[in-house]
């Protein structure tokens, strides 16, 4: 070996090594590995990346012997995955700054599911209908930290996020982006849609008083035992990591703050709200210490949110605000008094409260004001430009264009008000010299400046200017200013200087894109962009917002339009009318699409028939939010028109789903079921899902009347259905990542997904169409084997009674969607008592039986005047009377049980004595006893308090028998009356008690 190579070996034999990094299937291997690693100062890989390894390894999909994809298995391995994901959380003491920081929203949804699961919270329960303080402390508060999460989330989504540059294109991982995309958008749906149970889920939290726990490796570990191995601690134990209940008000009075704070944007007074609830903040931190609290707190962040509440809900008579300059500020902004904000700009410039961004903010919003012809504006915006450009002098930042351009013409009085701001900005006695050197700058670089020597001369002249330029350097500046003066005078033409230079090209584009961005007026935004291309024929001006979508079938066609100028307006008029009618401001959006239509009429039949599309689809939006909503029919021009989309057949023409989805729920809505039934083409229905869902929907409510002949289409119906609710066994392969945590894939059996049906079911309003497809839901969800409560509903005769595959239905796909229609028909209607009936099914089939018992009571409240008459016997059946029963009795109201009793067509005399019996009952007991017209159950009552030595609730039990209306010798009709007087004050009692 020669000498170099053993040097080179020596040196490399000494070079530290670097420890491998450790795997994450060695956790698997080795119990007491994971907390080893979390102790190192430095764990490599950090516990976020271990988290996410461990719930991607948990969630990958199998793959079986056929070589087909199936969902990832329930074995001990996926568990132990998920109890190591939750280990390295807890370890972290679920930070959630930390969890959001560094976990993607799909993988911490995942996370905090999996908590949910593990604190024993049920699947399928919605959060808000649980009582936290009844709850373990470990479950309340995985309830909480969800809840806490999904509000964060929703917060954090709607601030602008930076895109990022893409750099060279890789299909594998652009698709990866995509999905995970995808998958993020679904889930802030989802979140979106629940955040008001969220709200009122934090809400609740704020009422508790008792501390909670937070669970931590240990008490994690003791989840996972056997219940034989845990010697007697379980999860309601304090074996957690303790929160009080002072920590947690704190953490939830701010993200509630948080959430109220972003819906004041579109309801100002929720304001209120948000204050209230950041200063309760405040005053739990000073009361606390910021220190004490297991969760964080951004107080800088909490301190702006106090401030602009304090700003945003500032009232007349509130002069506890006054004294901060933002106050002053918005109050002098929405009262016009615009000098009183140049004298607040000068004094804030001793003190530099105001952040640079605030101030150049309120600048831009004077010039907005100015431009739109408010001339008595422009002094007040130089004025408070002067106070500004001062301020970034004494601050060490550059000179902005602005004050240039308002300098282009100095006078007299503009030079006497920039020396009296200067002036006034700079305490002389008291300002440092680094301070003042830099307005000595300032001055001697303005008198270079100007042109006009007696404008020199007053800035020259100034006390301050004397005080700040020392002799030699007066002399020096007065020196350079007479050279230059005989060169100016002679020439014929005077030399422009810096400040004449008139602005660039590319700000007058930016302020243009800026009014191209804002305007909705069809003729502005044409004129906008002629003058655009005017300037520069390289840019593509419909790319400048990505708020501008248009779908993908329209946007090919549009950008296939080889005039630049065409192609800009085309695609930023229909951009704007989608937006518009998103956000339902449809008289905007009629004016964007009409103008584009006028436009593309001209050049391109393709794009004339997608406006005229797209206006159909605006006009029944229109219609529905409109006269529709008040029960108008609408007009026959436009129940051709829907009929005539549904009915083309120009090739060609790119067409958006959604447009047939919304033509087929207006018809049914506005029940033209014959012309589903009889005349839509049939081609069209083999074509087209929702026109074949429609189809099948109208033939079955056609024919409802009769269930025999009904039982056809219904069964095709059914099938339909079943189809799409069934899981199928092809999966395609994702790529390795973050997009391996999809668990399930939707059906492709079905004409249509699952959640496309969904979609389209909540388009739909007429009561008919929405029982009908409830009830075939309610029928799919008791088919099911495991199946222990039945859900009554109407028309549930007409359905099947089997399904050949049971075991590929996803049921719990059905009972999500049952939940979900249920909800949605309520809101339609919240009166129908059949679907209250339903939704009470639900809750009783959930074990949520005080809910349950409040919606079979407000079923029976609906269709008998609050109980003043008879609830119709097709309501409150003997199987909704026993659910009654069940619900009470499991809630300990055993004396509403034995009343209940009474009103089955046979009364249940054993289990209303069994209920009697009972002497821990958590109701009114004799205070009921008014209420019973059995009397053999009175009878009983009197018997059992003589046993027991009850004198006192013996003798009200007399007297409710010797009401002579009880005889039994009356008439059947006086009993009866009495029984149906009875029956109303018990009712009305019990909704009072469970409303």
């Amino acid at each position: 070996m020669s000498a170099e190579a053993a040097d080179r070996e020596a040196a490399t034999s000494s070079r530290p090594c670097t420890p491998p990094q450790t795997s994450w299937f060695e956790f698997l291997l080795e119990e007491a590995l994971l907390e080893q690693h979390l102790q190192k100062p430095s764990p490599d890989p950090p516990p976020v990346q271990l988290i996410v390894q461990f719930l991607e390894q948990a969630s990958k999909p199998s793959v079986n012997e056929q070589n087909q994809v199936q969902p990832p298995p329930d074995n001990k391995r996926n568990r132990i995955l998920k109890l190591l994901a939750l280990k390295v959380a807890a370890h972290l003491k679920w930070d959630l700054d930390i969890l959001e920081k560094s976990l993607s929203v799909p993988v911490l949804n995942m996370l905090l599911n999996e908590l949910l699961c593990i604190s024993k919270v049920p699947s399928g329960t919605k959060h808000v209908d649980v009582d936290l303080a009844s709850l373990p402390p470990t479950t309340a508060m995985a309830i909480l930290l969800y809840n806490r999460w999904a509000i964060r989330t929703i917060v954090q989504s709607s601030f602008p996020v930076k895109q990022v540059k893409p750099g060279p294109p890789q299909l594998n991982v652009m698709n990866q982006m995509q999905q995970e995309k995808e998958l993020t958008d679904s889930i802030l749906k989802v979140l979106k849609e629940q955040a008001a149970d969220s709200i009122l889920v934090l809400e609740g939290a704020l009422q508790l008083s008792k501390d909670l726990y937070v669970h931590t490796i240990r008490t994690l570990d003791l989840l996972a035992m056997e219940p034989g191995m845990v010697n007697g601690e379980t999860e309601s134990s304090t074996a957690g990591l303790k929160i009080s209940a002072e920590e947690i008000q704190c953490q939830v009075c701010y993200d509630l703050g948080a959430i109220y704070f972003q819906q004041g944007s579109t309801n100002a007074a929720v304001h209120e709200k948000a204050k209230e609830m950041f200063f309760k903040t405040k005053e739990l931190i000073a009361k606390n210490g910021s220190s004490s609290l297991h969760f964080t707190i951004d107080e800088e962040r909490l301190a702006g949110y106090c401030q602009a509440c304090g700003v945003l809900t500032l009232s007349s008579d509130d002069t506890s605000q006054q004294a901060t300059p933002y106050s002053q500020i918005h109050r002098c902004m929405k009262s016009g008094n615009y000098q009183d904000i140049v004298n607040i700009f000068l004094e804030d410039n001793l003190t530099l409260s105001l952040p640079v961004q605030f101030r150049q903010s309120v600048l831009r919003e004077l010039f907005q004001k100015s431009q739109q012809g408010n001339d008595a504006l422009d002094e007040v915006c130089f004025k408070v430009c002067v106070c500004n450009t001062v301020c970034d002098v004494l601050q060490g930042r550059t000179v902005d264009v602005q004050f240039c351009q308002l300098f282009l013409k100095p006078s007299k009085e503009k030079i006497d008000f920039l020396l009296e701001v200067c002036s006034k900005s700079l305490n002389l006695e008291n300002a440092s010299e680094a301070l003042k050197r830099k307005m000595a700058a300032f001055l001697k670089n303005l008198c270079l400046g100007l042109e006009d020597l007696q404008l020199v001369f007053m800035i020259s002249s100034h006390e301050l200017f004397m005080k700040l330029l020392k002799d030699d350097e007066r002399k020096l500046l007065i020196d350079q200013m007479r050279k230059r003066s005989p060169r100016i005078n002679l020439c014929t033409k005077p030399v422009a200087s810096f400040y004449d230079i008139p602005a660039s090209a590319s700000v007058n584009i930016g302020q243009l894109e800026h009014q191209l961005i804002l305007s909705v007026d069809p003729w502005r935004i044409r004129q906008i962009l002629i003058e655009l291309h005017g300037m520069t024929s390289e840019r593509q001006f419909w790319t400048i917002s990505n708020k501008w979508e248009v779908p993908n079938v329209y946007g090919n066609v549009i950008l296939g339009i080889k005039d630049s100028l065409t192609r800009d307006l085309v695609y930023i008029l229909m951009a704007k009318g989608l937006h518009c009618c998103a956000i339902k401001d449809f008289v905007h959006a009629k004016q964007l699409f009409a103008a584009c239509l006028e436009l593309v009429t001209e050049f391109s039949p393709k794009l004339r028939q997608v406006m005229l599309n797209e206006m159909l689809l605006l006009d029944i939006y229109t219609h529905e939010a409109g006269p529709g909503a008040s029960g108008e029919r609408p007009p026959s021009d436009l129940i051709s028109r829907v009929r005539g989309y549904l009915e083309m057949r120009v090739p060609d023409i790119p067409l958006r789903q959604v447009i047939a989805e919304e033509c087929v729920a207006f018809l049914l809505n506005w029940c033209e079921n014959e012309y589903l039934t009889m005349q839509v083409p049939l081609p069209l229905v083999q074509t087209n899902p929702y026109v074949k869902l429609g189809q099948l929907l109208a033939a079955t409510c056609k024919e409802l009347p009769g269930p025999k002949e009904s039982r056809r289409t219904a069964k095709d119906l059914w099938e339909v259905v079943v189809q799409i609710c069934s899981v199928s066994n092809q999966h395609k392969r994702g790529n390795d990542g973050r997009v391996s945590l999809i668990k399930h894939r939707e059906s492709t059996l079905g004409i249509m997904y699952r959640s496309e049906l969904l979609s389209f079911i909540k388009k739909l309003r007429e009561p008919l169409v929405l029982t009908t497809i409830l009830s075939l839901f309610v029928k799919l969800h008791n088919v099911r084997e495991d199946i222990v409560n039945d859900i009554a509903a109407e028309h549930i005769s007409i359905w099947p009674s089997s399904i050949p595959n049971l075991q590929s239905v996803d049921f719990e796909a059905v009972a999500v969607t049952v939940k979900e229609l249920v909800s949605y028909a309520l809101t339609i209607n919240a009166n129908n008592h059949f679907w209250l009936i339903i939704q009470a099914d639900i809750y009783f089939a959930t074990n949520q039986y005080s809910a349950a018992l409040h919606y079979y009571l407000q079923a029976g409240a609906v269709c008998s005047d609050f109980f003043n008459k008879v609830v119709p016997p097709d309501v409150y059946t003997d199987q909704v009377i026993k659910r009654m029963i069940k619900c009470c009795s499991l809630l300990n109201c055993h004396t509403q049980v034995a009343i209940l009793c009474q009103f089955l067509r046979e009364v249940d005399y054993k289990t209303a004595f069994k209920a009697l019996q009972e002497q821990n009952s958590h109701d009114a007991m004799d205070s009921y006893y008014e209420y019973i017209w059995d009397v053999t159950i009175l009878e009983y009552l009197t018997y059992l308090h003589h046993k027991r030595g009850e004198t006192d609730k013996r003798q009200i039990a007399i007297k409710a028998i010797g009401q002579t209306e009880l005889n039994a010798s009356n008439p059947e009709d006086v009993l009866q009356l009495a029984a149906q007087r009875r029956k109303k004050k018990f009712l009305q009692a019990m909704a009072k008690l469970y409303f």
